[in-house]
């Protein structure tokens, strides 16, 4: 029969550390192998968990992209709105409309008092342009303003037509 050989030393000190009998090798697998399914199904449940947080994630990212390309589309539309009411040729026909024409001549104010170039008036309007002015109800009677026709004032059996004022607008940014 065969009989293992009496270990000695070194050898018998390591050979203590390593089972020896199949009754104790099952009882020390058991829990390596619990510990070995525990590690891997929480690493497979963490993963789960991870890609659904990615996923999660991607779908936000999705809703943010196209609600910026949204966004910058319709900022896009308004720049082109303020660009095309800010256009020159857009200004002067809302000017003329209103009534407005292009002023003469213009002179500058140095800072020392000077006056530098000669000033002129606005060109004449047609009277089909001239918007109607009207003046509030305490100048209805009273003596006309030096230097204007007395004819030209309304007076108290004369009434306007119109009784709202004429708008003004300033123009520009």
């Amino acid at each position: 029969m065969s009989r293992k050989p009496e270990l000695r030393g070194r050898a018998a000190r390591l050979a203590r550390l390593f089972p020896g009998a199949p009754s104790r090798g099952q009882a020390a697998r058991t829990p390596f192998v619990l510990l070995v399914v525990l590690l891997l199904g929480g690493g497979l449940i963490g993963l789960l968990v991870l890609n659904s947080a990615l996923s999660e994630g991607s779908f936000k990212l999705d809703d943010l992209q196209r609600n910026t390309k949204n966004l910058t589309d319709e900022e896009q539309a308004l720049q082109r709105d303020i660009d095309a009411y800010s256009a020159p040729e857009a200004l002067q026909r809302r000017a003329r409309e209103l009534g407005m024409v292009p002023g003469g001549d213009p002179a500058f104010l140095n800072p020392n008092g000077t006056v530098k170039g000669v000033p002129s008036a606005a060109a004449e309007q047609s009277s089909a342009q001239l918007p109607l002015v009207l003046l509030p109800p305490e100048t209805i009677g009273s003596s006309p303003a030096p230097g204007t026709n007395a004819a030209a004032s309304p007076t108290a059996d004369q009434t306007p037509a119109v009784t709202t004022p004429a708008p003004t607008t300033i123009l520009g940014r």
